[in-house]
């Protein structure tokens, strides 16, 4: 089927009430995978990755939470505050299991695979490691940025920690001599950083542009130039494509090998914060300052999730929106054990 005649549909995530500033995907559990979304309303959510469908929403933090995560399998949660807190979460009940203070605005928070220590970064430019066994001994700490610290992630079998600050560079640091081992500079601040630890492939964003270094050596392997300011980007698993999203409210999909922009979409109404593809590949999701996440397709057309296709002959697929469903099937219009479901949505 030529993809031509295929229209992207994203599902729109509501429940937010400021921008969305960052999101997060679990891995695939028994139970499918998991999105978790920090927003500047203070309430993180969580949902059902494949579908965006709610099902909880954390509550306690006093101010802005800017940075969100999930373990792998996604029974804890952790987030990072203007309330000069991290918390650490339970996510299958939703209660709170631990309050971490901290001295200035928390920005980011990331666990280890074992998801027994907790790396927090924020505003006071000290990396912390908690040790969420013995929540009462004092963290770990690594000084070393000059600037507020935007992100900080484990790498090489969390052996090491990459972090991004306001100082405008990277700093790779080893984990057991606290040293750091390299750092990148940059001309402007960095805007945002993924870790890949299939590959050791790092993607960072600054300006309008998206570089993808090997995380361990810190050595550029390619870097994209987008059309307008990039906040966001993230790698398919399997390297085919990676997505980029910034300031013209856009999401642009790029073919990793040969950077060449295959596609571009406008849903947002305001600019893009922060883009994630899930764990399957199958789909990517979105946050921005209009207070909502998008799931977009990464095959569009393709039946996954809520996304019906309706083939043979019609060569256009059918979107079935969250709240449409729910109200469809309050008023009894839609049999979803059918095969062709009815098109009340014209894929719009």
């Amino acid at each position: 089927q030529p993809t031509m005649a295929m229209r992207q549909t994203p599902l729109t995530c509501s429940g937010h009430t400021r921008p969305v500033v960052d999101l997060a995907f679990s891995g695939i559990t028994p139970y499918g995978y998991f999105l978790i979304s920090a927003c500047k309303d203070g309430k993180p959510m969580m949902r059902q990755g494949d579908t965006g469908d709610w099902i909880g929403t954390f509550l306690g933090h006093k101010g802005a939470v800017w940075g969100a995560t999930l373990n792998t399998d996604a029974t804890k949660a952790a987030t990072a505050a203007a309330d000069f807190t991290a918390k650490v979460w339970d996510a299958v009940s939703g209660d709170e299991v631990l309050t971490l203070a901290h001295k200035h605005i928390v920005k980011t928070v990331t666990f280890t695979q074992d998801s027994n220590c907790l790396l927090t970064g924020g505003n006071d430019k000290l990396l912390r490691i908690y040790d969420l066994s013995n929540p009462e001994a004092a963290p770990q700490e690594i000084a070393g940025h000059t600037s507020a610290i935007k992100k900080a992630l484990w790498c090489n079998n969390d052996k090491q920690i990459l972090s991004a600050a306001d100082d405008k560079t990277i700093r790779l640091w080893d984990r057991s001599s606290m040293e750091q081992v390299k750092m990148l500079t940059f001309e402007t601040s960095v805007s945002s950083m993924e870790y890949v630890p299939d590959g050791e492939v790092l993607v960072i964003t600054y300006g309008r542009t998206v570089a993808f270094y090997n995380a361990l050596s810190l050595d550029l392997i390619k870097a994209v130039e987008a059309p307008a300011p990039i906040n966001s980007a993230s790698l398919h698993p399997e390297k085919d494509f990676f997505v980029a999203g910034g300031e013209d409210f856009k999401l642009y999909k790029f073919d990793y090998s040969t950077k060449e922009e295959l596609e571009s979409y406008k849903g947002h109404f305001g600019p893009v914060h922060c883009v994630r593809f899930s764990p399957d590949g199958e789909l990517y999701a979105s946050g921005s300052e209009d207070g909502t996440l998008r799931l977009w397709q990464t095959a569009v057309g393709k039946t996954y999730g809520l996304w019906k296709c309706v083939l043979p002959g019609n060569n256009f697929c059918h979107s079935l929106m969250k709240s449409y469903l729910e109200q469809a099937i309050w008023h009894r219009e839609v049999d979803l054990s059918s095969d062709e479901i009815c098109p009340l949505v014209d894929g719009k």
